[in-house]
């Protein structure tokens, strides 16, 4: 109850315009954030929650996300698995992205934001990294900070809240480090990762040993949001209040993206191998941008931007059209051709990553393969409308959401409108042939 007053009353502020905007000297004494994703992510999903801090009067030069080179843990974490990295990899990675943020803004200090595994990272560096001089404040958004499950045969997992990982972390009477403010977001009993059932980690009707309050921490202020989904602890609207108002000690001014007048955009190719997603640079990938219809997904003449990546995979600088739906295509050698539809950027982002995709067995002898995507949450069947192609897309599951991907098979025909919708947003893709290696994403981000 006091957690739903206290947002109440953060709502009732902002309804009534009590937030004035922020004076130079306020915003001058801003500490350095940085962003760390989650398992098998990249830096790109910070993106939207950027954007809010600078609307809120947050200097972008403040504002650093991390790439982790290998992102996704290890089944074990002692031993050693290719493509997949340790605690103690995460660790030395982060530990040197802080020196470097330290450097480059000249602060002793900076906040640690993280999603999931992102938070597991942090609360080591802190601890066992030498982190604890060097953090201010340590905000972990859905973070199995008491395990995803707590079973005998998985104790090596950096997830199991009775392996040797977590028990380290966890370990004295307080879970945080003197010196360090820590914050916890999670959902009251919405988050796959923080659920007494087994059925998302490949165990339906299995006690995992952990509840719904697994994300919490003795010691922090533990921030309970109704309904959001794991990675909304994170990167939703309700969460980013929750931060700035941590950081800065009163609530955001807006909560809407302040408009710029002519973005630009970067980022880089990530690569993928074996199904396996990295974050290290892509070369060689070709990437062409097109401006399309909001209504029918179909080109507005040639190419805006083209061009193909060198050593460090960077696919800009391009100078965005505020209003423009864009069609971002990827080909790489080994994958398919990736077309990823975005409706407008309000701002400018040097982390628009892409990730070139690969069709599946079942995928071949489609039409077209047509998926939505939303990487910044789950679909939850009554709590959320999703459409493609005027349908609900099968395979995405019904009670707490779990699933960010939801595909359409089409048949073969010539090129066509299919129309997608996330609750207020909408946009329309084309069904590019499957049968010459396309594969299509209508990519939704708020």
């Amino acid at each position: 109850m006091l957690q739903m007053s206290r947002r109440l009353f953060l709502l009732l502020l902002l309804a009534l315009g009590a937030c004035a905007p922020l004076s130079i000297g306020q915003q001058a004494s801003h500490p350095p954030i940085v962003f760390v994703h989650g398992n098998g992510d990249t830096a790109a999903l910070w993106n939207t929650t950027l954007w809010r801090f600078e609307s809120n009067g947050y200097d972008r030069g403040l504002l650093h996300a991390i790439d982790f080179q290998y992102p996704l843990a290890r089944s074990d974490d002692a031993k050693p698995q290719p493509l997949r990295s340790s605690t103690a990899d995460q660790m030395r990675e982060l530990s040197a992205k802080v020196d470097e943020v330290r450097r480059i803004t000249g602060r002793d200090k900076v906040v640690l934001i993280g999603n999931s595994r992102g938070g597991n990272v942090i609360r080591n560096y802190v601890k066992n990294g030498g982190g604890a001089a060097k953090v201010s404040h340590a905000i972990l958004g859905g973070t199995p900070n008491h395990g995803v499950f707590d079973w005998e045969q998985t104790r090596g997992s950096e997830f199991n809240g009775k392996g040797p990982f977590l028990m380290q972390l966890n370990a004295g009477p307080d879970e945080v480090m003197p010196g360090v403010r820590f914050m916890t977001v999670r959902s009251d009993n919405n988050d796959k990762f923080a659920q007494p059932d087994g059925a998302f980690v490949g165990a339906p009707g299995r006690a995992t040993g952990v509840g719904f309050d697994s994300p919490e921490l003795k010691g922090a202020e533990n921030v309970v949001i109704p309904k959001i989904d794991h990675r909304e602890t994170s990167y939703d609207t309700p969460a980013f209040a929750e931060m700035y108002r941590f950081i800065t000690g009163r609530p955001p001014a807006q909560l809407s993206i302040a408009t710029e007048q002519r973005p630009v955009l970067n980022g880089k190719v990530n690569g993928m191998e074996g199904g396996v997603p990295t974050n290290l640079p892509v070369a060689g990938a070709k990437v062409e941008i097109y401006e399309v219809s909001r209504d029918t997904g179909a080109r507005r003449g040639a190419a805006v931007h083209t061009r193909t990546t060198g050593p460090d995979g960077l696919w800009g600088p391009f100078n965005a059209n505020l209003d423009a739906h864009y069609e971002f295509v990827v080909t790489v050698p080994g994958h398919a051709i990736t077309h990823v539809y975005r409706s407008p950027f309000p701002r400018s982002s040097s982390i628009v990553h892409l990730r070139p995709a690969t069709l599946g067995k079942d995928d071949a002898s489609a039409g077209s393969v047509v998926s939505i995507n939303r990487p910044r949450g789950y679909f939850g069947h009554g709590r959320d409308v999703f459409t493609l192609d005027g349908k609900v897309p099968p395979g995405i599951n019904q009670g707490v959401p779990g699933v960010a991907t939801g595909k359409l098979l089409l048949p073969a025909g010539p090129l066509r409108p299919v129309p997608a919708r996330f609750n207020d947003e909408a946009m329309t893709v084309q069904n590019w042939p499957a049968k010459d290696g396309h594969i299509v994403f209508a990519e939704f981000h708020y």
